[in-house]
């Protein structure tokens, strides 16, 4: 029988940034979940939103390609998890014939069971997939404390995301506030040049962004920095 399959090499650091957040949530869970079960060689965890990114980690690189071969085929535990929304137990792959690609590479990796979970919270789907060496060893995975992690996990990935999101608007506020009295400033000029109102020229300045693909605040710097010169004909036109 092959030896466990070793944890990972890179160790997880607090100052993580944003972007591989998610991956380290999911390490945090495979490697935690590896250990609360005895017969458990290894772990994977998942996280999915129904977006483009899917990230994914696992304790060892064959489970890492077993991750692999089911997203590229469509089938397997962690697809089935996801759709059933209910735990998918692998009890014993030699005679398991629902999905062939993955049962192939995991007996090939050694693995002769395994065991998938799925969490929601708030629109986000997390997988633990949980994996042995000897069948029928998994079964009572679902009930023991790796559930407790993965519920934990899912809640904070979940978290995360908003948090995430709320810092995002937060910069786009401050952002659109920064460049407020520039746009002011703008408007003024074009007001005078066009001698129209101030509605007016705010959407002159939104056409002018729109035809030249640039950012409403970069145009208003630029027609503040030529003060309106040589303009007129241009703002003119687009009056019309």
């Amino acid at each position: 029988m092959r030896q466990p399959l070793p944890k990972p090499l890179d160790h997880l650091t607090r100052d993580t940034p944003p972007s591989r957040l998610p991956t380290r949530r999911l390490a945090e869970l495979a490697e935690g979940a590896a250990t609360c079960m005895p017969d458990c060689c290894g772990a994977v965890a998942t996280a999915s939103d129904g977006g483009e990114e899917r990230p994914a980690a696992a304790t060892h690189p064959d489970l890492a390609a077993l991750v692999t071969v089911q997203r590229a085929c469509g089938e397997g535990p962690i697809p089935a998890a996801e759709a059933a929304g209910t735990p998918v137990d692998a009890a014993d792959l030699l005679v398991d014939e629902r999905w062939p690609r993955y049962r192939a590479l995991a007996l090939d990796s050694g693995v002769r069971s395994s065991v998938t979970m799925p969490f929601h919270a708030a629109g986000l789907t997390v997988t633990l997939s949980l994996y042995s060496f000897r069948p029928g060893t998994l079964r009572d995975a679902p009930r023991g404390p790796v559930r407790a992690l993965g519920d934990l996990a899912a809640t904070s990935l979940a978290r995360d995301r908003s948090y995430q999101a709320a810092l995002t608007e937060l910069d786009q506020l401050g952002a659109a506030l920064r460049s407020r009295p520039v746009v002011d400033q703008a408007c003024g000029i074009v007001m005078h040049v066009l001698v129209c109102d101030a509605d007016e020229a705010f959407t002159v300045l939104r056409r002018v962004s729109q035809s030249t693909n640039r950012k409403l605040s970069e145009v208003a710097a630029a027609v503040v920095d030529r003060r309106g010169r040589g303009l007129e004909r241009e703002f003119a036109a687009l009056t019309h």
